[in-house]
């Protein structure tokens, strides 16, 4: 009996742990891009939120340019500050713009 209660336990928790999410809420990797002829990084970024990349928030400068995604998950860029405006998605791991791909903000899913 003890035998079967135990084996019941180990079946109900492998069922849980298959329902919970592979991922604990960010995105593995890095994420670069360059501005005003600097490079900027994200490392490990977390993932569903909108990130504005602090360099280039103010509307005043010029955005970003040249994203490179080598993280696990999509990137969706944005031309506008807090996800706004056009967007383009890119790949995970080899995901990458040009310098005329505009970039102010970011979300990785």
């Amino acid at each position: 009996m003890r035998l079967r209660s135990t084996l019941a336990a180990t079946v109900g928790a492998f069922a849980l742990a298959l329902t919970l999410p592979a991922s604990a809420g960010a995105a593995t990797g890095t994420f670069t891009y360059r501005y005003a002829d600097q490079s900027g990084v994200l490392t490990d970024p977390p993932s569903g939120e909108c990130i504005t990349l602090p360099e280039v928030a103010d509307e005043q400068v010029l955005p970003a340019h040249t994203p490179a995604n080598a993280t696990d998950a999509v990137a969706t860029v944005y031309a506008g500050s807090e996800c706004t405006g056009p967007q383009f998605d890119l790949r995970a791991h080899t995901g990458h713009g040009s310098d005329r791909l505009k970039v102010r903000s970011v979300v990785f899913h």
